[in-house]
């Protein structure tokens, strides 16, 4: 766990960086679009990236093709793991493939008590389009081949994390393939 304390305007915008620099291919992030992606000011993003460089989270790169890139340490403080082979676990939003999305971590959660069974979903990649009440589907994972099935009950925007009300689980009893 990182030692560096940051605001929840922090957490935000370089959670914001973070998720747009890997849907860019790893190309630089221009304040505009974080600003975008986050409902803020640009200006706002650019006094918030000054203090996010000063913690060493954040570099600029100047330029036409610009903008910001998180360093490892930003990663480390969000506690996101950086990985270059990672399956990819799909996100469907009401049917539809989250684009630019993957799961990292199922956590599940009062599984003792199916009608009050829930899930945190903790995500890579937006999750701004998604609403309480909205259905989505977490999966397959790629070892046990689980898939869950929930309706929206809440999520954390700064944290990338969807809370489900679990409405079917499902994994495959045949033998894996590893």
């Amino acid at each position: 766990m990182s030692s560096i304390e940051l605001t929840p305007s922090q957490k935000t915008i370089l959670t914001a960086l973070v998720n747009l620099y890997g849907e860019e291919s790893e190309n630089a992030v221009k304040g505009e679009q974080i600003a975008e992606e986050v409902d803020r000011n640009p200006g706002t993003i650019r006094n918030q990236m000054q203090s996010l460089k000063a913690l060493q989270l954040v570099e600029g790169v100047p330029g036409p093709k610009g903008g910001y890139k998180p360093t490892p340490t930003a990663y480390e403080a969000l506690d996101v793991q950086q990985m270059d082979d990672a399956a990819s676990v799909p996100l469907f939003h009401e049917g539809e493939l989250l684009e630019g999305a993957t799961v990292e971590e199922i956590d599940l959660n009062s599984v003792h008590h199916p009608e009050l069974c829930r899930a945190e979903i903790h995500l890579q990649g937006s999750i701004r389009g998604i609403d309480e009440g909205d259905q989505v589907i977490v999966g397959p994972t790629p070892l046990s081949k689980l898939q869950v099935t929930g309706t929206v009950d809440g999520k954390d925007d700064s944290a990338n994390i969807l809370i489900l009300r679990i409405d079917d689980m499902v994994a495959p009893s045949e033998e894996p393939s590893h």
